[in-house]
């Protein structure tokens, strides 16, 4: 009896073996392998029998480029790309393309063929199919002057600046500059100096005054002209005024550089010496009683007949003519009141 009890449970022991092991084989075996079950006669085109399922969109991705993936890969389902309720997102391969070929050779390893669409610098794929395809659905508003751009020059794409699976810096204000300094490295180093706009501090990015994706006006500026730019935060030197000064109309880097000086607050040069550029000794200056020349003479002197005039001394010629953006005094020509 012991003895046919023990055959009984080596032929339940053999029958779960027979089981277990198919199974525990088939999960060890690699991604995208072939499996024993024969795929459905009836696959649609975009459709892949991977690992005894049938996928397609987006799934087939994934089914590789999942976690594991070195670069982040899956963060994409968190971002505006990926909202299904959306119809203009088209998931992976309404950016990469469908990609067939990548997906018929998938056991090629390094020789394996890339996807219809691959972007960065060191693609393959042309930088104007790159941008190409995000224009697709990011077009017009500001990126409608793009073409032409400064940078489109450059053979510069999107995925220059921006960044689809991860956090995409060049969206938020207090990040923005990192990106935009990895080119610009003479603008980074003028932000460091004492007197400069607030970007470091997040109050302000790049994009305030620039249009990275092109612009009508000069240096990718959001408005026409530099001095329409600087009014959209500082409306108070805009005017109109009875007395305007000449060279704050014309353009506001005639007295200051945008991104940073050494000269509070932002100015090219420090008074007088800015100020007698423009009134020198051709002009001269009648209400202290001196020329430019003597001006120029009396320049660090405190003694004797060249000493510079009281009048120039702390703030300069912003001492009398305070009103250096224009006055609206009826006896405000000098900028005095």
């Amino acid at each position: 009896m012991r003895f046919l009890w023990r055959i009984a449970m080596l032929c339940v022991l053999s029958a779960g073996l027979a089981w277990t092991i198919p199974a525990w084989a088939a999960d060890q075996a690699p991604k995208g392998a072939a499996t024993a079950v024969k795929p459905p006669a009836d696959l649609k085109p975009g459709q892949y029998f991977l690992d005894g399922k049938v996928l397609e969109g987006d799934a087939v991705c994934m089914h590789c480029h999942d976690e594991q993936e070195q670069k982040p890969i899956l963060s994409i389902v968190k971002s505006r790309h990926f909202v299904k309720a959306d119809k203009r997102t088209g998931g992976c391969q309404g950016c990469h393309g469908t990609s067939d070929k990548h997906m018929h050779n998938a056991e090629a390893g390094k020789d394996r063929t890339k996807p219809d669409v691959v972007y960065g610098p060191k693609s393959a794929t042309p930088a104007a199919v790159q941008t190409e395809t995000c224009l697709n659905c990011h077009q017009g508003g500001k990126r409608m002057h793009w073409a032409g751009s400064q940078h489109e020059g450059q053979d510069l794409t999107c995925v220059s600046c921006h960044s689809m699976h991860a956090e995409d810096k060049v969206l938020e204000k207090t990040t923005q500059r990192e990106v935009c300094f990895k080119c610009h490295k003479t603008e980074q180093a003028q932000t460091h100096r004492i007197s400069t706009h607030p970007l470091d501090a997040g109050k302000m990015s790049c994009s305030d005054c620039h249009n990275p994706h092109g612009s009508v006006g000069p240096k990718l500026l959001v408005k026409n002209t530099v001095t329409e730019t600087c009014y959209t935060c500082h409306a108070d030197k805009r005017g109109p005024f009875l007395w305007e000064h000449p060279p704050v109309a014309e353009d506001c880097t005639n007295c200051h550089t945008p991104h940073g000086s050494n000269i509070t607050p932002l100015l090219k040069n420090r008074s007088p010496l800015l100020c007698v550029e423009c009134h020198g000794a051709n002009h001269g200056v009648s209400s202290g009683g001196f020329t430019g020349s003597k001006l120029a003479a009396g320049l660090g002197n405190t003694t004797g007949t060249n000493a510079t005039p009281p009048q120039l001394f702390l703030h300069g010629c912003a001492n009398c003519h305070s009103q250096v953006h224009g006055s609206n005094h009826p006896s405000g020509q000098f900028y005095q009141r």
